[in-house]
Order: C-alpha cells, then structure tokens, then sequence
C-alpha cells in the first residue's frame, strides 16, 4: 500500500524508540493511536509526522484514539526540553504529560436523568388516576413534581422506593423522559464555600502584586520572598484575579497534599468559577474528568502537586510555585528526575506566561538567580494582620537531660507552655519529623539494631500495631522478636529513638485529658483524610497537632500560640550539601505556624547543639545572614549555585555486578568529560540497599548541565548497560546522600 505522509509512533510500554507507520488520515502530532506490533496492537502517541520513512516496510495505523491531539505544540516543546535537559527518553516524559488515567481511556462517568413531560396540573390529574391500581408510578411522579427541573434516576428510586419498572412504563407512556447526563467527579462539585472579598494591602504587597499585574501576557519570574505569615497567598489571590480578567489561564503549585484543602478553601471563597485540583490521591474517574475539562477550556485555574504544572491549560497566563523551595517538587525516584519549580520557568518561558515564586526561605539557587536581576525580588517584611513574629526560645536538650538525670521528651519550658495553653483555650503545635513510637530496636549485647532484611536500614516500632515496619519497603515483623537476630541474645533487645506515636502517648500521660491529633504518613494513608485532619483542628476539636514535615509549611492555624519543635539535630548530621539549609527551612517554616492570629505566639527548639549557627538563624528568621554564610560555603566547595550536579544511581540484585557496571561506566564518562568537570568516585548510596536491590552512586560537577546531559546520554547510549542493571540519572539532585 502506498502512503503519503507517515508517522512515527512512541509506544507507551517497551521501546523508547519511535516506531513508523504509514497514514491513510490527517492526524497531528500529540495524537493517541492503536498501532501494530509484531502479533499485537499497543497504544502510542504521534510524535512527528514525515514523508519519508525510516525503514522500507511499513503498516498503517490500525486506530485513531483520539479526536484531536491530547499534547498540544506549547507542551509537546516542553517535553522534548525536558528529554534533554533530564537526560531521559521521549517515551518516559509522554508517561508523566499524560496521567495512566488518561492513556487507558478511562470512560466519562454518565448517568440516567429523569425529567416530567407534563406541566404540574397534568402530572397531579394522572396521580390521581394511579394511586389505587399503580402506587408506585405515582409515587414516581410525586417526587418528580417536586424537583421541576428534574433528578438523577438513582435518587429517584431511592426517594420513591420501587425499582426501575414503573419509571420505564411512565416513559413508554410519555409522562417522563429518561436521558443520559455526564457526571462530574471533580471533589469540589458538592462542597460549599463562604464568598469572602479581597483584603486591603499593605505597602509591600501592593509593590509585589503591581510588579506581576504589570508583567502579564509576558515572561517573567518573580520571587515573593516575604517572612511566613506576611500575606503571601493574599497576593497570589490577586494576582490570579487580575490573570482571569484577561482570560489567562493559571497554575498555583503546592508542595504537600495538606494544603491543598486550605488553598482550596481559599481560592473557591474568592473565585465562583469551576477549579480542577490535581493530586496522587485522585480516583481515576477524578482525574480524567478534571484532566479533560482542563484540555477542553472548561477550567481555567488548577491547583496541585508538583506534577500539575503539565497541565494543558488553555492560554496559559500566570504560574504560582508556592513553597518554591520545598524538595517535593523535585521527582527522584524515577525519570525524568524533574523539578516542578524549574519545568514552570521554562513552561513560562515556552508560553509567554508569567512565573510567580513564593517562600519564607527561598532556596539558595532562587534568591542567587533575583540577586543576580534573572528574577524580580519583592520583598515582605511584616506579617499581614499587624501580628509580630513568635517569640523563639532555644533550650539546651544536655542541660535538660541532666537536671532530670536521664532522657526526658519534653523540656520544663514545654511543659509549662503547654499547660498554659490548655487553660487559655489556645492551641500547640508540636514537630518531629520521625513516625512511629520507637525508632528502632538495638541489642545491648552486640549493639546491632533489627535492620530490614531487604533495605539498609532498621526498622520501626508501632505500638499501636505492635509491629516493627520498613519505611522504605513496607516490610513487617510482627510482633517484634524477643532475640537479637544477629547474636541470638535474648532479653538484651531495647527499643530507642522517639517518634510521633510516643510523644501522643506521652503526652496523654503528662494531661490526660488533653485531646491530640496526629498528622503523619501512618494517619493519613487513605483519600481525604489530610481534609478531614485539618478541619478538625482548626474548628478547636483538639488542644495539641503533633506531626511530621507535612505540619511545618502553609497551614494556617489562628489558634496555635505555642509551636514545639522536638528534635531537629540528626538532619544536620547527614552528609548532604543541602543539610544546613534544610534545617533552616524547617524550622523558619515550622516556627511560622505559631502566632498567626490576634493572639501572640511563642516557639521552643529543643536541640542539643544549641551554639549551632542554624538555630540562631532560624530563630530571629534572619535568611540574610544565613544566605551569605551558606553561599560561602557553597563557593568554597564548589556546590550549587556555583556549579552544576549530577547524580548517577546504579542499582541491582547483585551488589558485585551493580559496581562493576558502575565503576566502568565511571571510566568511560571520565576520557569524554571536558577538564572542567569534577567526576567523583563510585561510592554506596546513602541507603545502600532498597527492595532488594543493591544501590552505587557516582556524582559529577561541571558548570553546564545541558552539555552534561548529552554527554550522558551519548554514553549511557553505547555503554550497554546490562538490563538487570537499572540506571537513574538525576539532573541538579536535591539531595547527594539517598
């Protein structure tokens, strides 16, 4: 058969390859296809259309999926970017433009919608008639005279108790018409929001939104860098309002599933129009009706995790990154390794859009990019509601420990705090970002913890379950064992380390009437209930919230006047570039739920390294002077800013193979690499073992990324790596120890 124009095809599954076959349509790039493959039909996308193919032989596509393309040009540029720049193939970018949701063709959701056909006085005359020999054909039409613009056939039965029969007889009978209605699962359609007005600004978030309003319909990147609690979201609120009265379209970015309810909340009491909210905990109906209504225009502002920045907004205008510092926004454990703050940049930049950075404590590489005049700084230096900064007290956890002659969780100072607020009717905050009740269970006799037997780490202890569980792999023992399982010992197994479980515990043995909820991974697996968590402390139904990173950043609490932060010390201790600066996130951000209301609010770090130049930082918020520290330190070391990272992870079932393979891919990348790069040793990754699989790392520093990357590529190309090696490649990593 003799075809005009051809396509070349990216399968979902196998090949990272593009495939060609011949058209007999017009189609466009982005467009889903069923093709042929060998004795099967695989789904694919169109990626390029020629009138020459790549091979003689060719087959034509079997199957259209899609009516018009489902990645349009603006993003289809920006995956062919991202394959770059990330160093990854075409066919994993596609994987993370379009959801699974949306590659399966889930269907629309449609329903039965009954409706009368005649007008009151006919339908009551015809009651009458049916009454005595046919109830429930009247019962079927008492409902429908009280809901005139009609109901779902569901909630019809359920209100008139009978079966679908006498609904199908009425409508042979034309009193009543059956009709089929798409559904909308969006979580926001039922939910009902108090409308609430713009709030005055104050000097200096007038002077930020004036400079984002004045840069619409063109790129440019802000960076909001204003203490917490200064009225961020208010401009972001704004600036959205003045995007939508050009019609643009708007992304706002947030880094954890727990403030999403809240921007939400926020967002639906000031704009009445239709919202799509785009997270991992969606159902697949959710996404695909969301998704779709996007790609259609039906929606114009979406709000999400870090994978809603690809999402296909019509006339893109205006894309918020809040939180832009936060780690989640960057993808790691698998490619492309991206990072949402950074795609969104570049998707501003693709689309003409403008880019809105927000922090309390901007990242490093951000505030040395609006230093620098790449970004428009605005700064904000006052809390929003005229409400003064915490007041930070740092207690010395040696001192503590001596006085009580022994481990205590809480300091004197907590204590009395909390006391205080349980009078008052005030609200605690407590951090600390380890879960569980025992971090884990060490024997006294060869000083061995119990370790996972599939990843390098110990495991830990959940009283509640009293189980010991893996974090990484979900791996359970349970119960705990009684005998070291490395030296048979028995009676010498202690449990040691703190986590959240055991500060609920304990703290119900110091008040015991006091009322917690506890915000962490073990509480909040199932869908919904970061909302339901969140509503039950804001509206006063617990005195204390203990949790884990998730209660650190964005939460807006009014009554919360007390803020613990337990232990904070052991991640300044890993061996990662990024430590220092993490830590004073953390507790800048924690520290800001504390005072945010009427009422004054107070913070109190426990640390055993209290002369620590972080704590002091963090506890006057004083970013400048820890900015300038860090960079010198950066520069000194030749750490980003200053230069660009790379992270390669080789991992196998066969620790001696993974390295072999690792180490010879370390010396053919190091006879390509220019002499300005620095190519570091193979080396165990920080968890050394994972699901089984042993796990190397190499890094490479070197002063441009994109060259990086094709060098990378080229020889990740022709190194052959064997296919039970995998090889992970993480461009600009947030981390060098994991």
């Amino acid at each position: 058969m003799q075809y005009d124009r051809f396509a070349a095809v990216i399968l979902d599954k196998g090949l990272d390859d593009p495939l060609d076959y011949g058209l007999t349509e017009d189609v466009q790039v982005g467009t889903r296809v069923l093709v042929p493959v060998q004795n099967s039909l695989r789904k694919g996308t169109i990626v390029a259309l020629k009138k020459t193919p790549s091979v003689p032989k060719v087959q034509p596509i079997k199957e259209i999926l899609s009516e018009d393309p489902l990645i349009g040009p603006n993003l289809f540029k920006l995956a062919e970017w991202i394959s770059r720049y990330y160093c990854t193939s075409f066919r994993k970018v596609l994987k993370v433009l379009l959801p699974a949701t949306i590659r399966k063709e889930t269907q629309e959701k449609k329903q039965l919608f009954v409706r009368r056909l005649l007008s009151p006085k006919e339908t009551s005359s015809h009651i009458v008639k049916l009454r005595e020999k046919h109830s429930s054909q009247a019962k079927i039409l008492d409902v429908l005279l009280k809901k005139p613009k009609g109901i779902l056939l569901t909630e019809l039965l359920e209100l008139a108790g009978t079966s679908k029969s006498p609904v199908t007889t009425l409508e042979k009978q034309k009193l009543l018409k059956m009709e089929e209605l798409q559904i909308d699962r969006s979580p926001l359609e039922d939910m009902e929001f108090f409308p609430t007005k713009p709030k005055t600004l104050k000097p200096e978030q007038k002077e930020a939104l004036d400079k984002i309003t004045g840069d619409l319909k063109t790129f440019q990147t802000h960076l909001i860098h204003g203490i917490t609690g200064s009225g961020k979201t208010e401009v972001y609120l704004q600036a959205i309002s003045a995007a939508r009265k050009l019609d643009l379209g708007v992304i706002l970015l947030v880094p954890e599933i727990a403030l999403t309810s809240q921007t939400i909340e926020r967002l639906k009491s000031r704009f009445t129009e239709k919202m799509g909210i785009l997270h991992h905990r969606l159902s697949d109906g959710e996404r695909f009706d969301i998704w779709h209504g996007i790609r259609k225009g039906e929606i114009k502002i979406v709000v999400g995790a870090r994978s809603a920045v690809f999402s296909p907004v019509k006339n893109l205008g205006l894309i918020i990154v809040d939180e832009e510092q936060e780690s989640s926004y960057k993808q790691t454990d698998e490619e492309p390794c991206y990072h949402a703050r950074d795609i969104a940049i570049m998707r501003g930049k693709m689309e003409k859009a403008t880019v809105v950075l927000g922090s309390a404590t901007p990242s490093l590489e951000s505030y040395a990019n609006a230093k620098a005049g790449k970004y428009k700084l605005s700064t904000l230096t006052k809390r929003a509601t005229d409400a003064s900064l915490p007041k930070v007290k740092l207690v010395d956890m040696k001192a503590e420990y001596a006085k009580s002659e022994g481990f205590t969780l809480f300091c004197s100072d907590l204590i009395d705090g909390i006391k205080d607020r349980l009078k008052k009717g005030e609200q605690v905050l407590l951090f600390l970002n380890r879960r569980g009740y025992h971090t884990f269970q060490m024997c006294a006799s060869c000083g061995e913890s119990v370790k996972c037997p599939h990843c390098s780490v110990s495991l830990t202890f959940h009283k509640r379950t009293n189980h010991l569980a893996c974090h990484l792999c979900s791996y359970i023992i349970a119960p705990p064992p009684v005998a070291c399982p490395t030296c048979k010992g028995t009676a010498t197994l202690n449990f040691k380390g703190v986590g959240t479980e055991q500060v609920e515990r304990t703290l119900h043995a110091l008040f015991p009437d006091i009322r917690t909820l506890r915000m962490d991974a073990d509480t909040t697996r199932h869908k919904g209930s970061h909302d339901i968590l969140f509503k039950q402390f804001k509206s006063g139904k617990a005195d204390v919230l203990i949790g884990t990173q998730m209660v650190a950043k964005g939460l807006h609490f009014p009554a919360v006047t007390l803020v613990g932060v337990l232990n904070s010390d052991g991640a300044l201790n890993l061996p990662d570039f990024r430590a220092s600066e993490n830590v004073f996130q953390l507790l800048t951000q924690v520290s800001g739920r504390s005072g945010r209301g009427d009422l004054k609010g107070e913070v109190i770090i426990q640390t055993s390294l209290k002369g620590h130049p972080i704590f002091h930082h963090a506890s006057t918020e004083d970013y400048e002077t820890f900015y300038n520290e860090e960079m010198e330190a950066r520069e000194l070391f030749a750490f980003p800013p200053y230069t660009r990272l790379a992270k390669l992870i080789f991992s196998g079932i066969n620790e001696g193979h993974v390295k072999h393979c690792a180490e010879t891919f370390y010396a053919t990348i190091l006879k390509k690499l220019p002499a300005s790069y620095t190519l570091y040793p193979v080396i165990p990754s920080g968890y050394a073992k994972i699901k089984d699989k042993f796990r190397f790392k190499l890094l490479i520093k070197g002063p441009n990324s994109l060259l990086l990357s094709s060098i990378l590529q080229e020889t990740r190309k022709k190194s052959y790596l064997p296919r039970s090696i995998r090889l992970l490649i993480d461009i600009d990593p947030i981390s060098t120890f994991s």
